[in-house]
């Protein structure tokens, strides 16, 4: 059943179908008002098949993800959690969301009770080390919460966080051998330390510090913990060894904060962590938390989030979409992470402290994967963010001499193909964001396009990146094409005619990869020549000219000319045709294919980003029935609310951005363009509420599994034929009315003037 509030708003709704245009305003100005959304979110949706999404404690886009890491290993663990395990070590403060690749999993804390081993321990033997089993069933999570009972010590661990501070609370038993193990050793996936240091300041405060290596080659946090009761002895170790005095420096550091407890006695511990020293961690924690009322920073936390979910307000009849709507627009939230503390200080790429910021230094930009649907989106709900991502980026690029490509706390990892923030950073600039410094935006895209490295040397002086030169071509030089549409556009906006007119150009690579006989993009070894032996199926990851992905998927890469591409595969019809078949043909993808590769239909992938503009393709051949096919059994098979209702991983907010925007209608395409292209809306009505006071309302009628066609549309009243709505038209506030049926429409967007387009909108 629907909760009052929004059966409330519901029943409104149903009764105001019958009234005119000033009551539709009515129900618009009704939508705005805050509601409780959070108790649509379930975190542990994504936490099983290969989902990977992160598990605890947060606030939205803040530094501390603090949750439960269990002792198990493996690429489903990349976030340190799986639904499948039933252990924790410890509760660590960093966690990635998504990932393919697992690391962070900073300063761990684990209440004990007893004298267990300090050995990270085996799986199934707990003796061997101090982690401790649980139960889903006596584990609760909540935006900005969660909590957990310790089988083997019978202690109940809670966990809340600000944006630099993570907040726990242990509810002990009866001890006189209570203690707090401070884990430094231990990380999450690739992460191992380098080098660590812990002290004891005072009866009730502890600081130190972790340089470690992983994805992130190299990582330092700070850190400073305050006790709510003094400690009553204090124990530091080189790994498993004892040592003398308060305080350690080498490699591998463990210490034990020790108590005598009272039965259910509550020990508070509040731990700041800083990019910059320990100093600014304890900073952090006077600013956010200088009390100790747990309880009243568990509501801030949660409150912090019900802000953020009300910028969009749906309504649906179906209480599982709303779980699976509202945890995605939660997951969209977890990165980019804050990366700096609260007085603007943060450590940059060239391992400097740079201080009092004028924006708020960002980090984890998992640009190749967010590029395609979560930063279009936050250009629509975090509009307030979008400066500081940019602004992010900018600095970055002023500290390593190029762009981020896949950027992780203060690191450059350089993975995946392309150079994704820059369609970005052209989408925000050609979206009116001039919140930054818009002549050192130009220079940062052209110089970060114009360097020689990662295949780019050739694509200067060939158009194509040979396929015996470097792995991934196809996929490099693809991505890169994307790119520099938006570089073109930016150059067109600015008046440079000579750098509009190159990087247009440039745009037209992908055609470079093209093979009119098998009628696929393939990998190329010269002017005249192909790489041999060529299979559209076959795919092996990291060896061959394609990213997680075939020929069959890559094909359609080229978002920022889909009419080039059209033409290329011999137009509307054979384009049409090839992409029905996309969905239907059957191919083994061979022993090596990427694990990546999930949620398939025929051959496309729904569970890896290349595909996820494809199932759109057919109305730029106007044929959108099939887009609402397409995207109606995506929505409807691909994700659910149960740990495993993602089909693939998270990947730090594209997944579930995908959801948040196609569930509403609408999917940016192009990444640069702004052109929303419609497709069929899930939700009975929505209220995208903006930070210049606007709202854009879109109620959709006769919605149902079965009404999954739009007939009809009208904005601000009036009959609308177009396939697609654009970013300035949404983004001004307005009404759009959606009539949907169970048979392709015969005459909403029928002329091929309605048809979406790749170009940029005058």
């Amino acid at each position: 059943m629907l909760q009052p509030a929004l059966q409330l708003i519901a029943g409104c709704i149903f009764l105001l179908t019958a009234c005119n245009n000033n009551a539709d305003k009515n129900a618009a100005q009704q939508l705005t008002a805050p509601v409780d959304l959070t108790q649509y979110v379930d975190q542990m949706i994504g936490t099983g098949f290969h989902g990977h999404v992160f598990v605890g404690a947060n606030v939205p886009f803040g530094a501390v993800q603090l949750g439960p890491v269990n002792i198990s290993e493996g690429w489903d663990w990349c976030s340190g959690y799986h639904y499948s395990d039933s252990t924790i070590m410890g509760f660590s403060h960093t966690h990635l969301s998504g990932t393919g690749i697992g690391d962070l999993g900073d300063i761990s804390l684990m209440p004990v009770t007893g004298k267990p081993s300090l050995q990270r321990g085996v799986a199934g033997k707990p003796s061997s080390g101090f982690y401790s089993l649980f139960s889903h069933n006596e584990e609760k999570t909540a935006p900005g919460y969660y909590s957990v009972h310790l089988k083997r010590y019978d202690i109940k661990a809670e966990l809340t966080a600000t944006e630099r501070v993570g907040f726990h609370q242990y509810t002990f038993p009866a001890s006189d051998s209570a203690k707090i193990i401070f884990d430094l050793i231990n990380g999450i996936g690739w992460d191992a330390p380098v080098e660590a240091f812990i002290q004891k300041l005072d009866d009730t405060t502890i600081a130190g510090y972790r340089y470690s290596k992983g994805w992130a080659a190299d990582q330092r946090i700070f850190f400073t913990a305050v006790f709510s009761k003094p400690i009553k002895e204090f124990s530091v170790y080189d790994s498993t060894v004892l040592k003398a005095g308060d305080s350690v420096h080498t490699k591998k550091v463990m210490a034990i904060a020790s108590f005598i407890t009272a039965k259910d006695e509550k020990v508070k511990v509040k731990v700041g962590i800083s990019p910059v020293s320990m100093e600014n961690a304890l900073k952090n924690i006077h600013a956010e938390i200088p009390g100790w009322d747990f309880e009243k920073v568990a509501a801030s936390a949660n409150t912090a989030w019900n802000t953020e979910l009300n910028k969009i307000k749906v309504v649906s009849n179906d209480t599982a979409r709303l779980r699976t709507f509202y945890t995605a627009l939660f997951h969209t939230m977890i990165a980019p992470c804050v990366f700096n503390d609260f007085n603007g200080d943060y450590l940059g790429t060239d391992k400097k402290v740079h201080r009092n910021a004028f924006f708020t230094n960002l980090t984890v930009f998992s640009l190749w994967d967010t590029y395609r649907a979560a930063h279009p989106l936050f250009t629509l709900f975090q509009r307030e963010r979008v400066s500081d991502m940019i602004n992010s980026m900018l600095a970055i690029y002023q500290q390593q001499g190029k762009l981020p490509v896949w950027h992780l706390a203060g690191n450059e990892t350089n993975c995946m193909p392309g150079y994704s923030s820059v369609q970005v950073i052209a989408d925000a600039y050609l979206k009116g964001f001039h919140d930054f410094d818009t002549t050192l935006a130009w220079e940062a895209v052209k110089a970060t396009a114009m360097q020689d490295e990662r295949g780019l040397r050739f694509v200067k002086q060939l158009g194509y990146i040979p396929a015996d030169s470097l792995v991934e071509s196809v996929s490099m030089g693809m991505e890169y094409a994307i790119a520099d549409w938006g570089i073109a556009q930016m150059a067109k906006r600015m008046g440079k005619k000579e750098e509009y007119e190159y990087f247009s150009k440039r745009a037209e690579n992908y055609k470079n990869y093209f093979d009119a006989t098998t009628k696929f993009v393939r990998g190329r070894v010269g002017q005249n020549a192909w790489r041999t032996p060529f299979s559209p199926f076959i795919t092996r990851h990291m060896k061959d000219d394609f990213s997680e992905g075939n020929a069959w998927q890559y094909t359609w890469l080229a978002p920022q000319d889909v009419e080039g591409l059209i033409a290329l595969l011999g137009g509307e019809k054979a384009f049409t045709e090839k992409l029905d078949s996309l969905f239907t043909v059957k191919g083994d993808m061979g022993k090596e294919a990427s694990n990546d590769i999930t949620g398939l239909i025929g051959q496309y992938a729904h569970g890896n980003e290349p595909s996820h503009h494809i199932a759109y393709l057919y109305s730029f051949a106007g044929q959108p029935w099939k887009t609402a096919d397409k995207i109606r059994y995506i929505l409807d098979s691909l994700y659910f609310d149960k740990p495993s209702g993602l089909c693939g991983n998270e990947d730090v907010g594209q997944m579930s951005a995908w959801y948040v925007l196609s569930s509403l209608g609408i999917y940016q395409v192009n990444p640069s363009n702004g052109v929303f292209v419609l497709g069929s809306p899930v939700m009975d009505e929505a209220t995208l509420n903006f930070n210049n006071g606007k709202a854009f309302h879109i109620t959709v009628k006769n919605n149902s599994k079965t009404n999954k066609y739009i007939q009809s549309v009208t904005l601000n009243g009036t009959a609308y034929t177009k396939l697609y709505l654009l970013y300035k038209d949404i983004i001004s506030g307005g009404e759009l009315s959606i009539t949907m049926g169970a048979s392709p429409s015969t005459t909403w967007g029928i002329n091929k003037e309605s048809w979406p387009h790749s170009t940029m909108p005058e």
